[in-house]
Formats: structure tokens, C-alpha cells, sequence
């Protein structure tokens, strides 16, 4: 795609490739601008009486608050083998706290997909709280992406903990 476009390239990565930071290389290797992380796992429901798969392919897609902690664990890895690749953290993200998780992990922005089907102003009301919380702190922030890898050579020079 890359050879086609001059547009941002944003490649979205399931979670149920055989090797989530090996894809991620491949991609950032063959011209990805940003990595968008995770997407929905597959998942199967089985009816108890019927013992019939409750969809009708069988299988489908897990999202929301259940694959939250799967969801960072990628981030988190993906960040540790790609230092400043820009990650688009997903999954589960529902409240600041979340939101937060995935940059410490090391996204560089989230993705809300399942929560806006329960409040459809849940973006928004992300965006003014993390800003919220940036100021009440005195950081910008891109000092809260990655923390959970320790301690940056800006955040050192800047005399922030990491």
C-alpha cells in the first residue's frame, strides 16, 4: 500500500496472528506510518442445553472490557520490540483510567470502539478528561506514553519520574 499512497497508512493488527510483534515489524518494515492494536479475539459461546454454538458461524468476535488486559499485554510488547513506533492502543477502553493504561503501555493514542455503544459521547468526554488530567498534573501528554517501560531519556532530562 505504501507504494500507492501518500495518505497516512494505519495497519490495523489482529490479535490472533502466531506472532503479534513479528506482524507489527513487518509492517512498520514495509512503510505502516502507525500500528492500530488490537482487534477483536475470537471467541465461542456454546448453548448448555442445546450444546449448539449460540452463533450461527460458530465463532466470532470478543471486544470490550474482557480483552482489555490482552489487549495492553500487546501494546506493552509491541512497544517494548519498537521503540517510537506509533501504536494505536484498542480494547476495552471505556473510562480515563483505561485510557491510561494503554499509554503507559506505550500506545501513542487508543481506539474506542464497544463503550460508544453504551454512551455515544464517550469519546469526547475522554479526550476533556485526559486533557483535564494533564494539566492538573503539568504534563503533556506524550510524557505519559511508555511509562510502564521505566524511566525515558526525555522524562530523565526533563526531571520527571518514570
Amino acid at each position: 500500500m505504501r507504494d500507492v499512497t501518500r495518505r497516512p497508512l494505519i495497519v490495523k493488527l489482529s490479535p490472533n496472528a502466531p506472532d503479534l510483534v513479528e506482524s507489527a515489524r513487518a509492517a512498520r518494515d514495509a512503510g505502516a506510518d502507525a500500528l492500530s492494536l488490537v482487534n477483536t479475539f475470537v471467541g465461542m459461546a456454546i448453548d448448555p442445553e442445546t450444546a449448539r454454538p449460540r452463533l450461527s458461524y460458530g465463532t466470532g468476535g470478543l471486544s470490550g472490557p474482557a480483552i482489555r488486559p490482552l489487549a495492553v499485554r500487546m501494546v506493552y510488547q509491541v512497544a517494548r520490540a519498537l521503540p517510537g513506533a506509533p501504536l494505536i492502543g484498542i480494547g476495552g477502553i471505556s473510562d480515563l483510567s483505561d485510557v491510561l493504561e494503554f499509554l503507559a503501555a506505550g500506545a501513542t493514542a487508543v481506539q474506542i470502539g464497544t463503550a460508544n455503544f453504551r454512551d455515544p459521547g464517550v469519546s469526547g468526554r475522554l479526550v476533556s478528561e485526559l486533557a483535564d488530567y494533564c494539566a492538573r498534573r503539568g504534563v503533556r501528554v506524550e510524557e505519559l506514553v511508555g511509562r510502564a517501560h521505566g524511566p525515558s531519556p526525555a522524562r530523565l532530562e526533563a526531571g520527571a519520574e518514570g
